[in-house]
């Protein structure tokens, strides 16, 4: 029989492993924080049965010193276990911020929804992890030192405490089970509802413009009611029992009260006993009580925790590697085919062909030949299915993707700017030199466009640049895909938004990168953008149609005579 084979951690595993022995530490205070919780029924039961019968002031005085002192012990127990878990907190969400972060990246290219919630779903398992829901776990453990005192006291304590608190967990599993199937259901609505009004709000142009907001409202509305309708459902079904357990805590507390009173009266117990037995029973309770109040944050934080799992383990890549060499550009596909993510339809079928570093190669086609599918797969934005794409050999799935990225220039067909300077935007938010930036806006034709800009370089880009024209977010972005001049750039129809004089910038650019040896891939429908490339391929219906060098190809294609492949348009695919 063959051995199960062993699932990688995954970095939840791996974060929660680094507050591990925060956890544990907190475990043991708590141990400490329990046994001092019996100085104060031990105090009223010297002061009954002891002081009050004895009229002994100078004892009343001493063991009220002594409690008091082991009540600051207390306290600076208390603190101090706070400030343990706030810390494994911090190191918790240190170690597990960037992990999400590349996870939901991934997920999002795999058009996977409920990115956002990921996020929210770290804070939720941090949050228990580090605050009440714990501690009622640390405090539960040491119960039966409770139970055990209570029996000492008399039996009666003993199985008051152990029949009500079974009881009451009861009630608790009861609760449970009559609530999470509507808890989860409202929690998926609540996810869904959350996607739409976010795309909603990111496409308010449209929706204003088109008079669309009032359809997609009311699918937001549909959303919202379902997730009202299942926590109404929720807390119908919870009511009854959370009110039963309010019920059963009043009822116990009675019967401590008045069986110990009646086992006094019978000369079974002392007052100080009754008096004692009364608080060490509610201490008893107090985890169990503590773990029914905690009970809804630890079923969120144990959904949370099966998400993130489940998103680390759909992620293939989350897994250090090993660092790679500087690539010098050598490019490679092996029969690669591309399907867009979510779907079965390949939209690249069998493309092969090797491209020796510094060479530059123009893939052309008609509109959905697959020209942007192949070019998001020359990038690992959408990795193969079938075959590989080999960056100076290594296949892209072997590289650290933020390794890779610093070697990869890319300018998509749709150009995004993010909040943060023009500075910011050209060196990848990352740290940069001054003459970095400035180089590659030169490289871009953008340099004295930025100058013009209120405060040039350190002008900040609001609403993505939306204060911008479409053109001058292209060349920003290709100042950015050329950023440090990487050894691949990738760029799918870059002239798009360009006009004569962005377009003779953008020609001498490429021809600059050449001379530098860099490999440059461009989508292009214009044929003066074809003169700076050495080889073509032209695509139809996802398949390599023809590959060679470009007077060959634009001979066969054209007899010979330069003309454009086609007049400029949106490439579909």
């Amino acid at each position: 029989m063959s051995a199960k084979p062993v699932e990688r951690p995954t970095p939840l595993n791996r974060a929660f492993a680094h507050v591990r022995p925060a956890i544990m530490t907190a475990t043991v205070f708590s141990l400490f924080i329990n046994l001092l919780a019996l100085v104060s029924p031990l105090y009223m039961l010297q002061v009954y049965d002891r002081v009050l019968g004895s009229r002994n002031v100078m004892t009343l005085v001493l063991i009220t010193a002594i409690v008091i002192g082991l009540f600051v012990v207390y306290a600076l127990l208390e603190a101090l276990r706070t400030q343990v878990l706030v810390r494994a907190g911090i190191k918790f969400d240190a170690e597990l911020r960037s992990p999400t972060f590349a996870s939901v990246l991934e997920n999002t290219l795999k058009r996977t929804p409920g990115g956002a919630q990921s996020f929210r779903d770290t804070d939720v398992v941090r949050d228990f992890l580090t605050g009440a829901g714990l501690l009622t776990f640390c405090d539960a453990p040491w119960i039966p030192v409770f139970l055990v005192v209570c029996f000492i006291l008399h039996w009666y304590f003993g199985v008051l405490a152990i029949v009500s608190g079974l009881i009451i967990f009861g009630l608790a599993i009861a609760n449970d089970s009559a609530t999470r199937e509507p808890l989860r259901l409202a929690n998926q609505s609540g996810i869904a509802a959350q996607n739409d009004v976010g795309a909603t709000v990111r496409n308010a142009e449209v929706l204003r413009a088109m008079g669309m907001w009032g359809g997609l409202r009311d699918r937001w509305a549909l959303r919202r009611d379902e997730v009202i309708g299942w926590q109404a459902s929720a807390s119908d079904r919870g009511g009854g029992i959370m009110a039963t357990i309010k019920f059963v805590r009043q009822v116990v507390q009675t019967l401590i009260l008045g069986g110990g009173a009646f086992l006094v009266l019978e000369g079974k117990i002392t007052a100080g006993s009754m008096i004692a037995g009364s608080i060490i029973v509610g201490r008893a309770l107090a985890p169990i009580e503590q773990g029914v109040g905690q009970w809804k944050n630890f079923l969120n934080t144990r959904g949370a925790w099966e998400r993130l799992q489940s998103m680390f383990r759909a992620d293939e890549g989350n897994y250090e590697r090993m660092s790679l060499p500087a690539p010098k550009g050598k490019l490679t596909l092996e029969n690669v085919a591309i399907a867009p993510p979510g779907t079965q339809r390949f939209t690249i079928r069998g493309v092969s062909l090797e491209l020796e570093a510094g060479t530059s190669l123009a893939i052309i086609g008609a509109s959905a030949a697959g020209k942007s599918s192949l070019v998001r797969g020359l990038v690992g934005v959408w990795p193969p299915q079938m075959g590989a794409v080999r960056l100076d050999g290594f296949d892209l799935k072997h590289w650290d993707p933020e390794q890779l990225g610093s070697h990869v220039g890319y300018l998509p067909q749709d150009v995004e700017l993010f909040s943060g300077t023009v500075a910011d935007n050209i060196a990848r938010f990352g740290e940069y030199n001054a003459e970095d930036v400035i180089d590659a806006a030169r490289l871009a034709g953008v340099h004295e466009m930025i100058q013009a800009l209120p405060s040039g370089y350190d002008t900040p880009l609001l609403d993505s640049g939306a204060s911008l024209s479409g053109g001058q977010r292209q060349r920003i972005a290709l100042a950015r895909a050329v950023y440090k001049r990487p050894a691949l750039i990738v760029l799918d129809e870059p002239n798009a938004s360009l006009d004569s004089d962005g377009e003779t910038a953008l020609v001498a650019a490429l021809n600059e990168l050449k001379a530098a040896g860099k490999t440059i891939i461009i989508v292009t429908h214009k044929m003066n953008i074809l003169s700076v490339a050495d080889k073509i391929l032209l695509l139809a219906n996802g398949v390599a149609q023809t590959f060679g060098d470009r007077d060959e190809v634009v001979a066969k294609l054209f007899g010979g005579g330069p003309r454009p492949v086609a007049p400029p348009q949106q490439a579909g695919g």
